[in-house]
C-alpha cells in the first residue's frame, strides 16, 4: 500500500473519529479501534482494550466536550507495512457544570493497523496541551 493511500486512509480515520466524539458516537468509536486497544489519556493512565478506552477515557470526557476536530496541517503519517503511526493537535472546547465553555487544546498519538483493508487503532494516547486542562 503506497504513502499516499495510507495518507488517505488515516484522513477518513482521523475525521471518522472527530466525528463520533462531537456526536458522542461511542459505536462508531468503537469500530475504529482493535478490541485490544491499548493507550493512554488526560482522564485515565492506561486503558487495556476497548471496554476499558470507553468507560475510562470516552465516558469520563466526550459529553464535557464540544467541537472536536483535529488540525489537519499538525498531522505527521509513518507508515510501514501494515502499520501507521499517527501525531497530530487537536482542538475542542470544554463545557463546564455552570454551562461555560472555554477552548482546549491537545495532541494525540495514534497506531493504526490493517486489518484486512480497515485500519483500526491498535494504540492511542490523547493529551492535554500544556497550559490547558481538561
Amino acid at each position: 500500500m503506497g504513502l499516499t493511500v495510507v495518507r488517505q486512509g488515516v484522513e477518513v480515520w482521523l475525521e471518522e473519529f472527530a466525528r463520533a466524539v462531537r456526536e458522542r458516537d461511542f459505536d462508531t468509536a468503537r469500530g475504529l479501534c482493535s478490541d485490544t486497544v491499548v493507550g493512554f489519556g488526560t482522564v485515565s493512565a492506561r486503558y487495556d482494550g476497548i471496554d476499558e478506552l470507553h468507560a475510562d477515557q470516552w465516558q469520563a470526557v466526550w459529553d464535557r466536550t464540544e467541537g472536536f476536530a483535529f488540525d489537519a496541517d499538525s498531522v505527521t503519517v509513518w507508515a510501514d507495512g501494515s502499520l501507521a503511526v499517527v501525531i497530530g493537535e487537536w482542538t475542542s472546547a470544554g463545557r463546564e457544570g455552570d454551562g461555560s465553555r472555554r477552548p482546549r487544546r491537545g495532541r494525540a498519538t495514534v497506531v493504526l493497523a490493517d486489518a484486512d483493508g480497515t485500519l483500526r487503532a491498535i494504540h492511542t494516547h490523547f493529551s492535554m496541551a500544556p497550559g490547558f486542562s481538561a
